[in-house]
């Protein structure tokens, strides 16, 4: 599973001139402010299950997940992926995740299977291993007639099922998913929630995949739990019903709004 507790993360911003001020002249040091993408997030993602960042823009979930692939380090807090402290040991970690972020570039001279391949070899897999490797997840993520076609054109819903191939090379236990539906059309969604379902019990069964989103219909079709982010904060959590029962609404937007802005209080 994948644990993280009292995550938090700053980062320094030049502020603009107060109202009246005299602008800041060359040699004088920037004003510079913090400004908390992360105040103190904390959830388990459990094996055998969809667990779903909620929240809206700017509410810190695309930080959390950067600090859990490890692009950026936490200012205080943890995070273990089976046990594994990923800042202490991040290539442990890393290679029990696939990250699939929302920069989806692919080699676009290279074929959708050569791009599998070539992050399998990184990933430690032989030739041989890497070829399997790709016939694999093309039938997997039903994208079997892309395998051969360079992804230079490819549409959003081709360029998405490739970098998640590409996410899937090392066949990892833990998939991360930030925003994964931007930018796709109503099919592309589709096939995507399919195919996510069905990862999360194929090839031997129990993958805990996390998801960030704000769209609650995805949630709703998608996650088994649920985590409602705001202000860097996780202020609730539980699967749909849960939520629902505990807000008294019927409705899971209407939840969430109460949830995330209105301090939580029926």
């Amino acid at each position: 599973m994948i644990r993280i507790e009292h995550l938090a993360r700053s980062f320094k911003s030049e502020s603009a001139n107060r109202p009246g001020a005299p602008p800041r002249r060359w040699w004088q040091p920037a004003r510079r402010t913090s400004v908390h993408a992360v105040r103190d997030i904390s959830f388990t993602a459990e094996n055998g299950r969809i667990t779903g960042l909620l929240g809206p823009n700017g509410a810190g979930k695309t930080t959390t997940l950067r600090i859990l692939a490890g692009l950026i380090s936490p200012d205080a807090g943890t995070i273990h992926v089976d046990g594994i402290d990923v800042v202490a040991q991040p290539a442990a970690g890393l290679a029990r995740m696939g990250i699939l972020s929302d920069a989806r570039g692919l080699y676009p001279r290279l074929t959708a299977r050569e791009n599998i391949v070539y992050f399998a070899r990184l990933h430690g897999l032989s030739r041989e291993q890497a070829e399997q490797r790709a016939d694999v997840l093309g039938e997997l993520l039903e994208m079997k007639p892309l395998l051969e076609r360079r992804t230079a054109g490819f549409s959003q819903g081709e360029r998405m099922k490739t970098a998640l191939a590409r996410a899937l090379a090392h066949d990892p236990s833990h998939i991360v998913l930030d925003e994964p539906t931007n930018g796709l059309d109503v099919l592309a969604t589709r096939a995507l929630r399919r195919i996510l379902l069905r990862l999360r019990t194929a090839e031997g069964g129990n993958k805990c995949i996390v998801i960030s989103t704000h769209i609650m219909q995805e949630v709703e079709k998608l996650c088994d739990h649920v985590v409602v982010v705001a202000g860097g904060r996780s202020v609730a959590a539980g699967s749909v019903d849960e939520l629902l029962q505990r807000t008294s609404h019927s409705n899971f937007e209407d939840a969430f709004v109460q949830l995330a802005f209105d301090g939580g209080a029926p």
